[in-house]
């Protein structure tokens, strides 16, 4: 039998240096502990509230860039989109359907105006017939012409008639041939003879400038019955609905064979070649934006950028109706009214402190902010400056490296001084 080593031990007495140490070991422990317990016991009753950090959302204030943008709802619109309008009291002949595809100059319906067509008929007659009167002045005008130099020349010859008599007359009557009272009539016949040719000249001259005249004012009655005409033609045309742009038939508002008044409205064509963004921006950033603003689209596809091509000049329900026109090509795939958010890109603020934008933005009003410091969350002034979709300026109350609050402070109460458990 074997037996065990028991009896080769032998107990060793610790020096007494030895247990002083560990004696002083476990006294130093034990008053760290209380020291940390006690620390822990002020920080503790010193806070209003305590809050887990699993509820809470801490970001760090750093330095960079701000980008002051503004998160908007639109959707996709046509840029030309024209309602097609009735020009008369008529009746309506649908020649397309809702959604029919067109090309530019198609017949997309017809309109029946008895009385259009009636005026057309009485514009053409009243025209044909200062069109045979013209004709007919000129011929009247020709015809007194005709005449009145008639009369000038008749009385051309009866002068040179008159003048040759007295020319006989005066080469006899030095030799004393003939009385001298014959003498003295020819020379006054000869006189007469002038008068009345100068006279019968200048008739046949005004004459002339008289049948001109009503020439030219037949003229002008004919020219202005055409443009009577041609007015009449260019309505009864226009009952002839055409396509102005390739597109398609987005809304009828009329049905087929329907009784319209003028200017009622019959359809609505979409051009789906060139669509733009309508946004609705809130009325506080309204200040801050401007035609030719860059924009951010984000579509199912992608995104896309733009600017700011129009803005409306009235507030709708606190909302401002904007356009942005896409940069180069048009994306594809796009569809009248659909749905869409944009970021509108404001300014840029370079070097500046930003803290994530959160709740406490709008929970504390922009003017405190809960700052972490040891496990306690301190609520310390602050003042924001400009503020974007993801981020918030800070002008004072904080400094880079700064561990803030920034959501989760609903259930903080407004307390001074917060504990957060880990």
């Amino acid at each position: 039998m074997i037996r065990d080593t028991s009896h080769q031990d032998a107990v060793l007495t610790p020096a007494p240096v030895h247990k002083l140490k560990r004696r002083a070991l476990w006294v130093g422990g034990a008053v760290a502990i209380l020291a940390l317990s006690a620390a822990v016991l002020g920080a503790w009753t010193s806070s209003e509230h305590s809050v887990s950090a699993a509820r809470l959302r801490i970001a760090e204030v750093t330095r960079g860039t701000l980008v002051r943008d503004a998160s908007v709802n639109g959707r996709i619109v046509a840029a030309v989109s024209p309602t097609l309008y009735s020009t008369a009291p008529a009746t309506v002949n649908l020649k397309v359907a809702a959604g029919d595809t067109v090309k530019k100059g198609d017949v997309l319906a017809v309109l029946e105006s008895p009385d259009l067509s009636d005026e057309l008929k009485r514009e053409t007659s009243s025209y044909e017939q200062l069109k045979a009167e013209v004709a007919r002045q000129h011929i009247l005008a020709r015809k007194q012409k005709l005449l009145a130099q008639k009369e000038a020349d008749t009385a051309e010859i009866e002068r040179l008639s008159a003048q040759r008599t007295l020319e006989r007359y005066e080469s006899v009557a030095q030799v004393g041939v003939i009385a001298k009272i014959d003498y003295q009539k020819a020379k006054d016949a000869l006189n007469s003879a002038d008068i009345r040719a100068r006279h019968a000249s200048q008739a046949a001259s005004l004459e002339g400038d008289d049948v001109q005249l009503a020439l030219k004012t037949k003229v002008n009655e004919l020219e202005r019955q055409r443009l009577s005409l041609a007015n009449a033609q260019r309505r009864v045309d226009e009952l002839t609905v055409r396509a102005p742009v390739d597109g398609f038939i987005g809304t009828l508002n009329v049905q087929n064979r329907m009784v319209v008044a003028a200017n009622a409205p019959l359809m609505t064509l979409v051009d789906l070649s060139k669509l733009e963004v309508e946004v609705e921006v809130p009325e506080t950033y309204v200040a801050d934006i401007g035609l030719g603003m860059n924009a951010e689209i984000t579509l199912p596809s992608g995104k896309a950028t733009g600017k700011l091509s129009a803005l409306s000049p009235e507030v709708v329900r606190n909302q401002v109706l904007a356009r942005v026109r896409f940069d180069g090509e048009q994306p594809k795939g796009l569809r009248q009214s659909q749905r869409v958010t944009a970021r509108l890109l404001i300014e840029e603020r370079p070097n500046v402190l930003m803290l994530p934008r959160g709740p406490f933005v709008e929970s504390e009003g922009g003017r405190h902010a809960y700052v972490v410091q040891d496990g306690i969350a301190v609520r310390t002034p602050i003042q924001l400056g400009a503020t974007s979709i993801s981020a918030v300026e800070i002008l004072s109350g904080l400094k880079p490296g700064d561990k803030v609050v920034v959501a989760g402070t609903d259930t903080f109460e407004n307390a001074a001084r917060v504990s957060i458990n880990r």
